[in-house]
């Protein structure tokens, strides 16, 4: 069977584990893994990689990302969306207007600091946070910094605004409709959240699983044609059995992290340049 990567559209409901676990059903391979995990009730962009897709799916961790987010105001609660228990509330509030959230977006755009909800998979000693939060157990959850590049108002209704996020990796959508409430002295949650883009995985071209079941592999996207985002190398022909082997090869080019190797028009694998001399990481 063949290689790649599939731009699934997830639907709502629907963890990210039982995804793969879908899609494992409809190729009959054990090999399935997806980058960049989405909450049960988000819907929008889930990368599925398939058989040897899957060793590349790290280096989709880097991806910029897009959201469209519906933030509820006056309600807030334990895990920052509709799933959790109501904490606060605020009653016969004013809603802000156009003009006051767009201020108040705009402090958001930058590199800013983040705290994660603590119901999320980040681990804490070992332990998911989200397994200590269900027992009730105290722990704190390290902030973090965190890339927000555009945050617009799309849509505002009479207790709720829609906004799109185009954010660096790690970032928090619920954390961000919390922050966003308490900025304006409201409480807030997220109230639906759909994922536009990860890296070149794009919502326009995003498949159900319906679509996959009828196009199968021909639905499936080239391996190294989801790594554009990283820089490209190409190595002379004469070095691919070296690179294989995990043999270095002289070059003169600055070091860099990861590579997207290419020869004779082939995608080798990714690679690392370090003090002059170019290595595998990775190879197909």
């Amino acid at each position: 069977m063949s290689d790649g990567f599939i731009n699934l559209n997830k639907p709502s409901g629907m963890t990210s584990h039982d995804a793969v676990n879908h899609v494992r059903r409809i190729f009959s391979t054990r090999k399935v893994g997806h980058a960049g995990t989405l909450d049960p009730q988000a819907c929008g962009v889930l990368p599925i990689a398939i058989n040897r897709a899957t060793k590349f799916i790290e280096y989709l961790a880097d991806c910029d990302k897009s959201y469209r987010a519906e933030i509820l105001f006056g309600t807030a609660t334990n895990s920052g969306d509709l799933d959790g228990k109501i904490i606060a509330r605020a009653e016969n509030f004013n809603m802000p207007t156009a003009d006051e959230l767009n201020a108040t977006l705009k402090s958001f755009v930058g590199e800013i600091e983040q705290t994660p909800p603590k119901f999320s998979a980040i681990k804490i000693h070992g332990r998911k946070a989200y397994d200590l939060a269900r027992k009730n157990l105290e722990f704190d959850m390290p902030s973090r910094r965190v890339k927000i590049f555009r945050l617009e108002l799309m849509n505002l209704e009479k207790n709720s605004a829609t906004i799109e996020i185009d954010c660096g990796k790690g970032t928090y959508i619920r954390s961000l409709a919390i922050d966003i409430g308490e900025r304006l002295n409201l409480p807030a949650t997220l109230k639906n959240l759909i994922r536009l883009r990860v890296g070149d995985f794009d919502f326009k071209n995003s498949l159900t699983f319906d679509e996959i079941k009828k196009f199968g592999e021909d639905c499936l996207l080239p391996i190294e044609n989801c790594l554009n985002h990283l820089p490209t190398f190409e190595l002379n022909e004469r070095r691919i059995c070296a690179f294989l082997n995990g043999l270095p090869t002289t070059v003169h080019a600055p070091d860099e992290k990861f590579l997207r190797i290419i020869s004779g028009g082939k995608f080798l694998g990714i690679g690392k340049i370090e003090r002059g001399e170019l290595r595998s990481s990775k190879i197909i």
